[in-house]
């Protein structure tokens, strides 16, 4: 978003967006993991499973609020420019962190009243990432396990030594989350006033240098020295001929089972609460997972290793009452995956993109999608339709589109946005880049490719009335209208 600051936050260009939005008949709106950042910058690649990102905090609201001078904001970067993460690092977080400080001499009684009740209803992961963050700063990003023995092996004494020496900066991290928190539901409940639920997306795997890790060590693939033992990827795939090798500690399955799932439940848990949908990325390591031995710098050599499958589910519908989830299952996804997915009613996913290769991928397309499915035109590790069409595409492939679409004299990219929409999927997304017709420029990510990701803003004045009609046009024809927006009577209509 075209946000002060560097970078798109909890400001006055969301509550624009969700305006827009709701003026263009829209009633989902999917996000990014919002943990905070970890290796490359990348949203799937938190410190947290739980924590928020402080970068989306709007300095703005805190200006509002009298937590920070709002002359303080004056040399922020106002402009649209691709994010710059080290830039905003060290011109943005000061700010976010000076109005933390203010905020237990400035806040009224109310709001610290509001932050007491956060911090006892959320100590149960709040504490130790605040800790895990403290020192994460103090050894300069060292990882966790690089830190001194008694700090990595959590011994009693010295993390109470350190909550002591770190008081001051543990609280400000406190309130961080606490504003993160406070803007993050501020603005679900804006658009939850205008009909527009908010999907949220769950990496299945976490980063090894993270509070997590650090906290639950017994949980995860470690070995004595608390090094990985295996890591998390894909193998060969469309996007990479040597796999994805993510890096991420595999989990100890038979422990969390032992535990009756305590951590996942919590986890799925805390999505429920911050979110009206919730994407599982990579559902099929639920059923199986690729396990690379740590050493190996690829993904090649690994192998299928089963994973919880039904037991975990079972659990996760016990605790939470119900399963608001939709599975990211693309790729070589096997019968037992999707048979896994269907006998707990959890939605598949379906890219338009995928369906013009061969015979075999036609599965993506609208005629053979079922209401079981969250179709996509692309993802976020998709080139823009735009740009894929301009030069991801081979001839026979051209050749296939035309026949399925026809000519598209408003771009292919709305010929897609069409199809998506026309399907029976049970919710149509759409990334923002498509609704604006952009090509490769505005790619936000390219997976196995470490740097220069998630950077694209889109920009200001470019959500136009002509695409808010078109856009609430398509969603009346195609009964997608959100439940509170109902088509206009006839001219002939009689009350």
């Amino acid at each position: 978003m075209p946000s002060r600051g560097g970078i798109g936050d909890f400001g006055p260009a969301a509550y624009s967006f969700a305006d827009y939005l709701a003026s263009a008949k829209q009633g989902l709106w999917q996000v990014l993991p919002l943990g905070p950042l970890g290796f490359g910058n990348s949203p799937y690649s938190s410190t947290s499973a739980f924590a928020g990102n402080p970068l989306l905090i709007s300095l703005e609201r805190l200006a509002d609020r009298g937590w920070i001078d709002r002359a303080r904001l004056d040399a922020l970067p106002d402009g649209i420019e691709p994010v710059d993460y080290q830039h905003i690092f060290t011109r943005k977080m000061p700010l976010v962190f000076e109005a933390a400080h203010n905020f237990p001499r400035s806040a009224p009684a109310s709001a610290r009243s509001r932050f007491d009740r956060f911090c006892q209803e959320n100590r149960w992961w709040l504490d130790d990432f605040v800790l895990f963050d403290s020192l994460r700063a103090q050894f300069h990003l060292e990882s966790w396990n690089r830190w001194p023995r008694e700090l990595a092996h959590r011994e009693p004494a010295a993390l109470e030594k350190k909550r002591s020496e770190l008081h001051d900066d543990l609280q400000a991290r406190s309130v961080v989350q606490f504003f993160f928190s406070e803007q993050w539901q501020a603005l679900r409940a804006y658009c939850a006033q205008r009909s527009i639920r908010m999907a949220g997306d769950i990496a299945i795997f976490v980063n090894f240098d993270s509070a997590d890790v650090w906290t639950h060590p017994d949980l995860f693939r470690l070995d004595a020295n608390r090094e990985p033992e295996v890591v998390a990827g894909v193998p060969p795939d469309f996007f990479s001929k040597t796999g994805q090798h993510w890096g991420n500690p595999l989990y100890r399955w038979d422990v969390m089972q032992a535990q009756g799932y305590a951590w996942w439940i919590d986890r799925l848990r805390w999505a429920t609460h911050n979110f009206d949908y919730v994407r599982l990325d990579h559902f099929r390591g639920f059923a199986q997972f690729w396990e690379i031995p740590a050493h190996e710098e690829t993904a090649v050599n690994g192998r299928w290793v089963d994973g919880p499958k039904d037991d975990l589910f079972n659990r996760l519908r016990d605790a939470l009452g119900g399963l608001p989830f939709f599975a990211e299952d693309l790729g070589y996804i096997t019968p037992a995956v999707h048979a896994l997915r269907e006998r707990h009613q959890i939605p598949g996913c379906a890219v338009l993109q995928f369906g013009f290769g061969d015979a075999g991928a036609h599965v993506y397309l609208p005629h053979r999608l079922t209401p079981d499915r969250v179709v996509y035109t692309g993802t976020h590790d998709n080139d823009t339709t735009l740009g894929w069409w301009n030069s991801g595409t081979s001839e026979d492939e051209r050749r296939a589109i035309r026949a399925y679409v026809g000519e598209s004299d408003d771009g292919i990219h709305w010929a897609f946005i069409r199809m998506a929409q026309a399907s029976v999927a049970s919710l149509a997304v759409v990334p923002l880049q498509d609704v604006l017709g952009l090509s490769s420029e505005a790619r936000l990510n390219t997976p196995s490719v470490s740097e220069g990701n998630f950077r694209w803003r889109y920009q200001q004045g470019s959500l136009t009335s002509v695409l808010a009609e078109k856009l609430a046009a398509l969603a009346a024809v195609t009964d997608r209208l959100p439940p509170h927006v109902l088509p206009p009577p006839s001219e002939d209509f009689v009350a």
